[in-house]
């Protein structure tokens, strides 16, 4: 990382008398009391980061529906309840989770290309605002599950508009050979089809082109896509209420410069003026940008282990805790808590920064020129988004406890994992 680029998440997590702090607190502190590995979040970052995506609305007919997958945990589901915000949910553990927190059911879109019929049963007993459809398959079972509860089925077709969002492979979701949503040849057929449906009540149309998109031609090529199906759909006799443009926004994680939301959405809305469509209602479905860079882990070195090809720093944070290197090759940005271990460090040694965990694949960081003690802390960043949402308890190891800090003021918004509850569903023979 160059000397001259912020932290990721700063203002919020920021160096202060030569120590690490998220925004008042010092994470050294925090990890003293609460022990490691730790996941600490700043209510602040969430806040500024939902702000720039309400300054771009402003003025507009839109509603925010915050992607569970990104982090589920209760607090931040609760805190974006709290600014208004709908759900995007892809389970019936996230459609649980975001009522938990105080939801209101017709904020909550249900996305995802495997729903079952227990899972549409479950949402439609709650009347939630809309099924994202991802098949014909889908569209006809979910017309059989509402005849069954004698209720039609609020319904936005997920069209696949064949748009490239230069991203990851295993994140990107708008190709021909990805498996979301309906193709874009289709799609007219498909909506004339759920619009015969008796069982079926046809609200929008939604599309979601994959994730980390740090690029804005991606987005307006996938919107001139979606209004050319407006255009046919409504031509077809078949009324639209809300245009879904999914979320997928990139975040900084090493020194990428994803566009700011409210510029984006400056470019979207007059790209949809153009085209007479600025005052629908639109719909988008961000996660990782909104707590990507709001969360950091913390983690211990246990070891310094030189090697004549590889120097290895091995932490008590694995590939269970953060599991994003391990499965797409992604960089996060890894410091010490104290700004002095961060200077110099183009004459520091080589590490590769490893986790416990007895795979190869247990890394956090390759080839990082580190100034490390035995002991020592060090910050992982941009894990707010998809680290303790995909975490597991691999190797029988405690997930991590998880803070969430508003200015001075820390709240412990998930304990650790205890062995006991980690076998409490398992039985003996």
């Amino acid at each position: 990382m160059s000397t001259s680029t912020p932290l990721p998440g700063a203002p919020f997590f920021h160096f202060h008398d030569g120590a690490l702090h998220v925004e008042q607190v010092p994470v050294a502190a925090l990890a003293r009391e609460h022990g490691t590995p730790l996941f600490v979040y700043s209510q602040a970052a969430l806040s500024a980061a939902l702000a720039a995506y309400q300054a771009g609305f402003e003025g507009r007919n839109v509603s925010i529906h915050y992607a569970v997958k990104a982090n589920s945990n209760l607090s931040i589901l609760r805190f974006f309840a709290q600014q208004g915000c709908g759900f995007d949910i892809v389970s019936e553990g996230e459609l649980e989770r975001a009522l938990a927190a105080g939801a209101t059911p017709e904020k909550i879109v249900f996305s995802g290309v495997g729903k079952t019929r227990h899972e549409m049963r479950v949402a439609l007993g709650y009347q939630i605002g809309c099924f994202n459809i991802e098949s014909e398959a889908e569209l006809e079972v979910l017309n059989e599950v509402a005849q069954s509860l004698n209720v039609r089925a609020p319904i936005s077709l997920r069209v696949n508009p064949d748009v490239d969002a230069q991203t990851h492979p295993y994140i990107s979701t708008g190709l021909k050979n990805n498996k979301f949503g309906i193709a874009h040849e289709r799609a007219l057929a498909v909506f004339q089809r759920a619009a015969q449906l008796p069982h079926i009540a046809v609200k929008g149309i939604d599309c979601h082109i994959g994730s980390q998109i740090t690029t804005e031609a991606p987005y307006l090529d996938a919107l001139d896509r979606v209004l050319d199906l407006v255009d046919a759909v409504e031509a077809a006799g078949i009324p639209l209420s809300h245009i879904d443009c999914g979320g997928g926004l990139g975040i900084q994680y090493q020194d990428e410069k994803p566009p700011v939301a409210s510029d984006l959405w400056a470019k979207m809305f007059a790209r949809a003026d153009a085209r007479g469509y600025g005052e629908r209602h639109f719909m988008v479905e961000p996660g990782r940008s909104l707590v990507g860079n709001a969360g950091i882990c913390l983690t211990e070195v246990l070891y310094l282990k030189p090697g004549e090809e590889k120097h290895f720093c091995i932490v008590d944070a694995a590939m269970n805790d953060l599991p994003r290197p391990a499965m797409y090759q992604a960089y996060h940005t890894i410091t010490g808590v104290q700004e002095a271990a961060t200077q110099n460090l183009a004459s520091a040694p080589l590490y590769d920064v490893v986790g416990p965990v007895c795979e190869s694949g247990d890394w956090l960081g390759r080839d990082r020129h580190l100034h490390l003690q035995q002991g020592d802390l060090l910050a992982v960043y941009s894990a707010g988004a998809y680290s303790m949402s995909m975490a597991s308890n691999y190797n029988t190891r405690p997930r991590a406890v998880e803070l969430l800090v508003d200015g001075s003021h820390v709240r412990v918004v998930r304990q650790r994992d205890t062995l006991a509850q980690m076998m409490q569903a398992e039985q003996l023979l």
